[in-house]
Parts: C-alpha cells; structure tokens; sequence
C-alpha cells in the first residue's frame, strides 16, 4: 500500500506527479463541452407539488468541473488548480473566437447548415463573456474556500470542505453568470433569470453533495498513488500568478 506523506505545497514545486496532466485534461474537457453543449438552454422538469420548474441544461455535466476543481485543490494544491484554471479559461476563450470565426465564414451555397450553426454556435457576446467570467470567479472562489478549509479541519471531513466550497463558488458563478448574460434579455422575464440562477446554484451543491462518495473514492486513489497530502499552509491565493 502506498505511504501517503503530508507535505505543504510549496515543497512539491518541480516535483513529477503521475495523474495531474490528465486531471486538468478531463476539467478543461469538460468545462468546454458543457459550455458549448448546455449553457444557453432552459429545460424543464416536471416536479410533484411543484408542477413544471425550469432548469439550466449546463447543470447536468457542468457541476463535474467544479468536481473535478476540488480534486485538482484537495489532491495537488492550490497553485496547480490555479493553473488549471487559467487553462480553462484560455481555452475558453479560443473556443469563444473560433466559433465566431466559424460562424462568420461565408457558407457554401449548397451548405443548408447555417441557421443551424449560428444558433448552437453563435452565443451573442454577453452570454460568453458572462459565461467566462463567472467560471473565473467561482473556481477560483471555491478552489481558495477548499483549501483554507483544508488547512483549518487538519485535512479531516472532506465531505465538509467540498460541499462548504461548492456552496461558495457556484454561488458566486451563478450570482455573475445569469445576471450577466440573460438580465433584459428577450424571452427572459426577470423572475424566470432570478429563478433559474436559484435552480442552478441548488442543483450544483446537491449535485456536490450526492457525488460525495466518488469524490471520496477518487481523492483517496490519487493520493495514495501521488503519495502525498498536500496542504496550503504558507501559500499565496492570489490568483494571478503562474508559479506551482
């Protein structure tokens, strides 16, 4: 069995580590598929004694992100997850400038795929700006709550720090996202935005908490290979650095 070493995260600068590559790979993975995919759509589902609620269809897969972010704090520290996060972002942001260039391209006349095109790909700019924004904000949010809390429980009741930072990030993601991209927006009346940024912060801390036991599952398998146990003891949360 592997022997687990707590380290503060300092020490682990230049050190090799087998799994954080394809960590950060599958958050930026999903991050832009679950952007591309689900977030302008409200879907609807039929509660009982509620009647027909409607829900942002990015809260199926993009809560996995944040999943994913709690890993990258817990397991490898903050300054990797703050890496990862200026990734995501970056790659945000291309993915953003390339539909446009896409989009823009002049069709081919025998093309019929146009309209189609323009309206999965052509977010009008305040729906990707707001988008990118709130995805900064809230990881990097959650990822500092993470490890603070770390520190502050001795690396005990996980399940305490990855709800606790959850309730904190999506909070602030979905306080900046929807405002941001839908407040006057045609088809979006003010109750529905404040009402769907409500569903959506509800829905991702209850997706956090019922994915409790993987993430306890997957924590427990990359530390023991890793070996190491990393707290934020001495580190500093700014987040525009790039140093790890």
């Amino acid at each position: 069995m592997e022997e687990i070493q707590r380290v503060e995260a300092g020490s682990l600068h230049g050190r090799p580590l087998r799994y954080f590559d394809l960590v950060m790979a599958a958050f930026v993975v999903i991050l832009l598929l679950s952007n591309i995919l689900g977030a302008g759509k409200v879907a609807e589902i039929d509660l009982p004694l509620v009647g027909l609620w409607p829900f942002g269809a990015g809260i199926l897969f993009f809560p996995l992100s944040y999943v994913i972010g709690d890993l990258l704090t817990e397991v490898y520290g903050y300054a990797r997850a703050r890496r990862c996060i200026w990734v995501g972002t970056a790659a945000m942001l291309f993915m953003a400038f390339m539909a446009w260039v896409v989009v823009k391209l002049p069709p081919a006349p025998s093309w019929t795929g146009q309209a189609a095109y323009e309206q999965v790909f052509g977010q009008v700019p305040r729906i990707v700006m707001a988008s990118i924004a709130a995805f900064w904000a809230g990881e990097f949010v959650n990822s500092v709550v993470l490890a603070r809390m770390k520190v502050w429980t001795g690396g005990k009741y996980l399940w305490t720090r990855t709800i606790g930072s959850t309730v904190a990030g999506q909070g602030v993601d979905s306080l900046i996202f929807y405002p941001l991209a839908f407040w006057g927006a045609a088809g979006w009346t003010n109750e529905l935005v404040l009402q769907v940024m409500l569903t959506q912060w509800a829905l991702k801390v209850s997706w956090e908490a019922l994915l409790t036991p993987v993430t306890y599952a997957v924590v427990g398998f990359l530390k023991r290979r890793e070996g190491v146990d990393v707290f934020d003891e001495r580190t500093d949360f700014t987040p525009f650095a790039a140093r790890v």
